[in-house]
């Protein structure tokens, strides 16, 4: 059984190993601001979400990460789908995420309805990396 949980503070020890893009005092501040969530196959941690607020006011999701030996079963669609109703129920209109240009979760999130809102360049050391894709999707 899959479940999607927010993230308590003990948490944060088990967190690097899927989320190695976030510093501790952030983690921790968006653990206390409901931001991070576990997920979950049958109690035990496969994968991590997290969100920030892009412009303060749409929910830009950050992180979604699932183990390889969990991918294909259907949990990101399913994580993705709780996100979103949370967010909806909290009054959003649209949700926002991104992804590198040389990755494949462009893919799954326009499976997911998402639409291509643009890319950001970072043509500058030490932020050097193939274009970031904007998605955006309304609820």
């Amino acid at each position: 059984m899959f479940t999607m949980e927010y993230a308590v503070p003990a948490d944060a020890a088990l967190w690097p190993a899927f989320d190695t893009h976030i510093a501790q005092e952030e983690l921790y501040r968006k653990i206390a601001d409901k931001r991070c969530y576990l997920l979950r196959e049958n109690g035990v941690t496969v994968g991590v979400l997290r969100y920030n607020l892009f412009w303060d006011s749409i929910p830009f999701l950050t992180m979604i990460f699932l183990a390889e030996a969990v991918r294909g079963k259907g949990y990101g669609t399913i994580a993705m789908a709780q996100w979103e109703g949370e967010m909806r129920a909290l009054g959003y209109a649209c949700v926002m995420t991104s992804t590198q240009a040389d990755e494949n979760a462009q893919h799954f999130y326009r499976r997911r309805g998402y639409r291509d809102a643009g890319c950001l360049l970072l043509d500058v050391e030490p932020l050097r990396q193939p274009a970031e894709l904007f998605f955006v999707k309304a609820l």
